[in-house]
């Protein structure tokens, strides 16, 4: 069923609707929160982290300069799926049936319906939630017998041919369950994934224009069916005006909100629009790049006109590190999207999961100021809750830490979190401890392979210990493995790792 501008616009009009109980001074007394979450952007795509880069990203680089920019900031796994879990419920994503892989389509949803996420928790308190963007955790499509995939093949395995003749049984024209207005958004626009079917934009719970014809074979993507005139180079255009127009209706309205807007740049399809074709100096990589950063800007711009910029607090940042492709793009065009790091998406090293995280907040956070202390984007929750006055259950973020300390330039004695834990595409496991990082691997690769150029250049050989020990802050591009020189770091680490997985929890139980 397609959707009008007019039915959007009622939509939102519905969403600001006064909270009963929940006074006027008390909404004022809440900042909006804004989180933006890139899609496969690298830690050294954005010029504030490298000064070599060959992409302008001039919006991202003002929010550093106007806010806090974090260097040390991880994601829970070295993919997609499973970081979206982590963010939205503070919780590590291998707690989860979902250890390998991300969601593939028709997959059910990851998040419980009965767990406390953060715009379920923000709802308490009187906020507006919206999510925009890429959903990519999982929807209940219904279908003409009543089945689901997940009975034929198991949540995170590919098997193209079951999930192919399943969406044979899928009926686009219903209902779609399970999706973020079921988990605590009050409206929700965007598509699961730009690759995956149906390629239509999804309104709430619908489709807003029938998918009806089959995706050509030379668009890039998961064969299944699309909306007629369907263009790749739309979707972040779209999710931009979207997004612009929220920001735009919630100004108007006395209730604070929580927008959280999921692009789907840059992740493939590499899908500039023509007007940013050209413009970078590394390729249609770097192009997509820039058109993301601009799409930053459009969302900043629409926030500092709105009246309500000093009652606003923005994080920007990514889902996991940048693609493999971005290897050719550092050979061709000596763009490193890793920046001085090992690794990329997938992969266990930094280069995985160590990803740009910028803070903005006028007159709640200092500007230009740079933060070592070492975060993860499950500390997302614990430290909304904080801000709000949640006092979180111990069901509920089991793995988010209050990073408000760090975020607000509070004074502190010790590290906030004890140690943080890495995970692969394929459940490999890593710690974080101080400048330690313990990774546990059976292969090599830790979930992708390197191009043997880069292993070379490097020098970097291949392992032949049971795992990987490095010292970051004397060995950041983790290329000297001390594995066999220090057994007994190495047993203390994985001890505690083993206890995080067996506690349930890495949080202290809250009192």
């Amino acid at each position: 069923m397609a959707h009008t501008r007019r039915s959007f616009l009622k939509t939102i009009s519905a969403m600001t609707l006064p909270l009963c109980g929940l006074s006027a001074a008390g909404s004022k007394n809440r900042p909006n929160i804004v989180v933006i979450l890139a899609d496969d952007l690298g830690f050294g795509d954005v010029g504030c982290n490298n000064p070599e880069s060959k992409i302008l990203t001039p919006n991202i680089d003002r929010i550093a300069k106007e806010g806090l920019r974090f260097v040390d900031a991880h994601t829970p796994c070295g993919v997609c799926s499973p970081t979206r879990y982590g963010l939205l419920t503070g919780r590590y994503p291998w707690r989860t049936e979902l250890k390998t892989q991300v969601l593939w389509p028709y997959d059910k949803p990851l998040i419980d319906k009965d767990r406390l996420t953060l715009p379920k928790m923000l709802k308490g308190y009187g906020y507006k939630t919206a999510a925009i963007g890429k959903w990519h955790l999982g929807w209940e499509w219904q279908t003409t017998d009543g089945s689901q995939v997940n009975t034929q093949v198991r949540i995170g395995d590919p098997q193209r041919e079951i999930r192919n003749e399943f969406a044979k049984k899928v009926l686009m024209d219903k209902p779609i369950g399970g999706g973020p207005t079921t988990r605590g958004f009050d409206y929700y626009f965007g598509v699961d994934l730009p690759n995956f079917p149906p390629y239509s934009f999804i309104e709430n719970d619908r489709l807003t224009a029938p998918a009806t014809v089959m995706k050509p074979d030379d668009m890039f993507g998961w064969p299944g069916l699309m909306k007629p005139g369907w263009r790749l180079e739309g979707v972040l255009p779209e999710l931009t005006r979207r997004a612009v127009k929220y920001v735009e209706e919630r100004a108007k309205a006395p209730e604070p909100y929580f927008m959280y807007l999921a692009l789907s740049a840059p992740h493939t399809p590499i899908a500039p629009d023509d007007e940013f074709v050209g413009k970078s100096k590394a390729g249609k990589y770097g192009d997509f790049v820039q058109q993301t950063d601009w799409t930053v800007g459009q969302v900043m711009d629409a926030i500092r006109r709105s009246g309500a910029a000093e009652n606003t607090i923005v994080i920007f940042t990514s889902d996991n590190g940048p693609e493999n492709l971005t290897y050719p793009v550092l050979k061709e065009f000596d763009h490193a999207s890793q920046g001085p790091l090992r690794g990329a998406k997938r992969m266990l090293w930094e280069g995985g999961h160590r990803v740009p995280f910028l803070a903005w907040g006028p007159g709640r956070i200092a500007a230009g100021q740079v933060e070592k202390e070492v975060i993860c984007l499950t500390d997302i929750m614990a430290t909304v809750a904080a801000l709000v006055g949640h006092k979180l259950s111990n069901e509920a973020a089991e793995d988010s830490y209050d990073i408000g300390p760090a975020l607000f330039g509070k004074k502190r004695s010790k590290a906030i979190r004890e140690a943080t834990v890495h995970h692969s595409m394929n459940n490999e496991y890593g710690l974080r401890q101080g400048d330690w990082v313990l990774l546990e691997s059976e292969k090599d690769a830790h979930g992708a392979a390197e191009p043997e150029w880069w292993r070379e250049k490097h020098g970097v050989a291949k392992r032949v210990h049971a795992g990987e020990l490095f010292h970051l802050k004397e060995d950041l591009r983790e290329t000297k493995n001390l594995y066999a020189q220090y057994p007994e770091r190495v047993k203390e680490m994985h001890a505690l790792l083993e206890k995080y997985k067996n506690d349930g929890r890495s949080v202290p139980v809250r009192r």
